[in-house]
């Protein structure tokens, strides 16, 4: 997973899985780069190539392997823009077998915008494709909510949620066979201490971005209902008693058929068995993290700060490929520092050959509120750091790359709430005091007083670069924002080339300055 926590905008047009099963590797067809078009014959002896062909496969993991599907972006909102003095010349694609080609397009840099995403690139093939999850003719269903039905029995004693940091039980739905993540939220009152559940009509729901999934037991679908309790671990830097949430018992119920339709509930029943705690032990320094609160913003607090592991099913060759839900969560106080030395352990009721990603964040926010409407927001940054269970704890967990620093808007300090001049302004940036960056990622968040989600945009350009002038247009007059910048140390990331592939890739680290609140004329 993007530790950025970007969503794909792919997934903004193109909701659905694609049905074909043609298998193909992305590089047996590269019209308008280097070999000949479809149709259209060899290009002259000594012509330069002018096209950029863009790709977007679709690669299924399951338990049966990877899978290849080529995906249509004839729907999608894509076009090239390319720079010419303070402004962008625009080019728009034509469909062709394996995706869209762009020509005209001279030598040099131009800005590939995928709707509200822009990535900085000079390649002649440029690969959208993503990573999935589950197996290539798995059917989704309209619905993403959903009831379930449960009828439950040897539980964990269950817990009532306390605080952030002691949550209690909770349930989780999950399979590697197709794409579903699905926390439960009960219905029916659960006694502290009982070890059975009944409740005919608890809420589910796909957090995965897809519709809840047809299952099909002939194609070998399988679940597993995982609940997750909460296990005292001593005292915080603080003095103050600290927790995390595992996985303490699974069921992981026989193969059967169902289709959602939005009314029938999703049977669930069983006896949960209890699963083996694998022990673990590390050094958390969480004050290598906090001291680069003002490089994050000047006037910024220390905000919240956790540590998650997840499966990664069907092992790690690909990275950190889906999201199936947390083996373990310790979530921090707001404001916590110092070093956490703690031995813990993790409940993991997957097969061996899946692996274990943890992954560490500390947040920084604005000390005001800004209010917009009904809505309160708080400019943010992160600092994340990703990888294998094994090496992050291997050594003290520590960022290895610091915030940009200097953030300025059209020369102007951005930590200072202001008006801007124009709403195509530029944004320069200097490079953080610790670590190298492979890539820049600029976003623009508007602040809003709707509760929907912030519309955002992205720009993505590689790590020698401290500037970026925002196209005409994008920003709305007389609109508020806030801008982040987040240096990615990633060593696998190649957003100019193959942004949702190789984001994926382990070790992931990016670090974060956010601005103050700017409004446009």
């Amino acid at each position: 997973m993007p530790p950025t926590g970007q969503v794909d905008p792919l997934d903004v047009t193109v909701e659905d899985p694609r049905e074909g099963t043609a298998v193909i590797s992305g590089e047996e067809f590269l019209p308008g780069c280097g070999e000949p078009d479809a149709g259209s014959g060899e290009a002259d002896a000594g012509t330069p190539d002018t096209s950029v062909l863009v790709t977007a496969d679709s690669r299924f993991h399951s338990s049966t392997g990877v899978t290849v599907v080529p995906e249509d972006l004839s729907g999608n909102d894509l076009e090239i823009l390319i720079p010419q003095g303070t402004g962008y010349a625009r080019r728009t694609g034509t469909p062709v077998a394996g995706g869209m080609r762009f020509d005209n397009v001279p030598d040099g840099e131009y800005f590939l915008r995928l709707n509200r995403f822009y990535y900085l690139s000079r390649e002649r093939h440029f690969d959208l494709g993503r990573n999935r999850m589950g197996r290539p003719d798995a059917v989704y269903s309209p619905f993403s909510e959903g009831t379930a039905a449960l009828s439950l029995t040897q539980l964990a004693p269950w817990q009532e949620w306390t605080t952030l940091n002691d949550p209690g039980s909770s349930l989780q739905l999950i399979s590697g066979d197709v794409d579903v993540y699905a926390p439960l939220s009960l219905n029916e009152y659960v006694s502290v201490g009982a070890t059975t559940l009944n409740d005919p009509s608890a809420w589910i729901y796909n957090s995965t971005g897809r519709g809840l999934p047809v299952l099909d037991p002939a194609k070998g679908d399988h679940l597993y209902l995982n609940q997750l309790n909460s296990v005292a671990a001593g005292t915080m830097p603080s003095g103050a008693p600290m927790s995390y949430q595992t996985v303490v018992n699974s069921l992981q119920p026989p193969s059967f058929a169902f289709t959602p339709d939005g009314t029938t509930p999703l049977p669930l029943s069983g006896a949960l068995q209890p699963v083996a705690q694998q022990p673990f032990s590390m050094e958390w320094r969480l004050s290598e993290f906090t001291r680069w609160r003002t490089d994050s913003n000047p006037t910024g607090t220390l905000s919240y700060s956790a540590m998650s592991l997840s499966p990664m099913p069907f092992g790690d060759q690909d990275g950190w490929v889906g999201y199936q839900g947390e083996l373990f969560t310790l979530s921090l106080p707001r404001g916590e520092d110092g070093v956490i030395a703690s031995r813990l352990a993790y409940g993991n009721p997957y097969p061996s050959s899946w692996g274990v990603v943890a992954t560490v964040s500390y947040a920084f926010r604005s000390a005001t509120p800004v209010v917009i409407g009904s809505r309160t927001h708080y400019p943010s940054g992160n600092v994340y750091v990703t990888d294998r269970l094994d090496p992050l704890i291997a050594s003290p967990i520590q960022p290895p790359i610091s915030p940009p620093r200097q953030l300025r808007i059209d020369g102007v300090d951005a930590y200072t709430s202001r008006v801007v001049g124009t709403t195509q302004p530029v944004f320069t940036w200097q490079p953080p005091v610790l670590g190298t960056p492979k890539a820049y990622v600029l976003s623009i968040i508007q602040l809003i007083g709707t509760f929907d989600a912030a519309p955002t945009l992205r720009f993505y350009v590689p790590g020698d670069r401290t500037q970026v002038r925002l196209p005409p247009n994008v920003l709305l007059p007389g609109a508020t924002y806030y801008a982040r910048v987040a240096a990615d140390g990633s060593p696998h990331y190649e957003p100019w080339r193959a942004p949702f592939i190789t984001a994926e890739k382990l070790p992931a680290v990016s670090s974060d300055t956010f601005s103050a609140v700017f409004t446009t004329p």
